[in-house]
C-alpha cells in the first residue's frame, strides 16, 4: 500500500485534483479525513491580486516533501495515509496552488498530520512566489521559504532546515530577490532569501 504521495503539478500542463487526494487518503479503516486547499486570493497586504506565479526548485521540494510525509508518519503512527501537492506556474485568483490530505483512524491524527504538513510545506521548502497586481506591478513575494526563523518553526514540528543554502543554489532555480529583516504577514523574519 502506497502511504505517500508527493507531487509538483506544473499548472501549464495540469491542475490539482482535490478528488485525487482524499482518494489517495480513503482506507476502509480510516474515520478521519483531513483536507488542506490553498487558493490563491484576490487581495494580499491591501493590494488587489490577479494572479501569482510560484516558482519551485522541484528536487529539492520533492525531497522535502517526502521528508515531510516521513516525520508526519513517526509523529501520527504508522495507519496514515499523506498526500501534498503545490503548483508551479501562473495561477489565477482562484486557482488552487496547494493540496495536503491526510487520513488515519482517528480524527486527531488526521489533523495534526494535515496542519503539520502544511505548516512545513510553507516554512521548509524552496518555494517561491511573485505576486501580479491589478495595477500592473509584479513583485516577488517575500514568504517564508528557507528563512531562519521559519525554518526554525519548521524544524520544531520535525522538519530539518534545507541542507543547501538559498545562496548556493543555481541561479536559475530561483528568483534573483534578497530582503533582509523583511515583513511576512505572520511578522517580521530576518531571514534572507536569494
Amino acid at each position: 500500500m502506497d502511504t505517500h504521495f508527493v507531487h509538483v503539478a506544473d499548472r501549464a500542463q495540469e491542475v490539482i485534483d482535490v478528488a485525487a487526494a482524499l482518494d489517495f487518503v480513503s482506507d476502509p479503516g480510516f474515520g478521519g479525513i483531513t483536507l488542506f486547499v490553498g487558493r490563491i486570493r484576490d487581495l494580499n497586504l491591501g493590494r488587489r491580486v490577479t494572479g501569482i506565479s510560484y516558482d519551485i526548485y522541484r528536487p529539492l521540494a520533492l525531497a522535502r516533501f517526502a521528508e515531510i510525509a516521513a516525520q508526519a508518519t513517526r509523529e501520527v503512527g504508522p495507519a496514515l495515509k499523506l498526500y501534498i501537492a503545490h503548483a508551479v506556474g501562473r495561477l489565477e485568483v482562484g486557482d488552487i496552488a496547494v493540496v495536503v490530505a491526510a487520513g488515519t483512524p482517528h480524527r486527531d491524527e488526521a489533523f495534526r498530520a494535515c496542519r503539520a504538513a502544511i505548516e512545513a510545506v510553507k516554512h521548509a521548502t524552496p518555494i517561491w512566489k511573485q505576486e501580479h497586481f491589478e495595477d500592473g506591478d509584479s513583485a516577488w513575494s517575500e514568504g517564508c521559504s528557507l528563512c531562519d526563523a521559519p525554518v526554525a518553526s519548521a524544524a520544531a514540528i520535525g522538519v530539518p532546515a534545507t541542507d543547501t543554502p538559498a545562496t548556493e543554489m543555481p541561479a536559475t532555480e530561483m528568483p534573483a530577490t534578497e530582503a533582509a529583516g523583511h515583513e511576512h504577514e505572520h511578522g517580521n523574519c530576518g531571514g534572507a532569501h536569494a
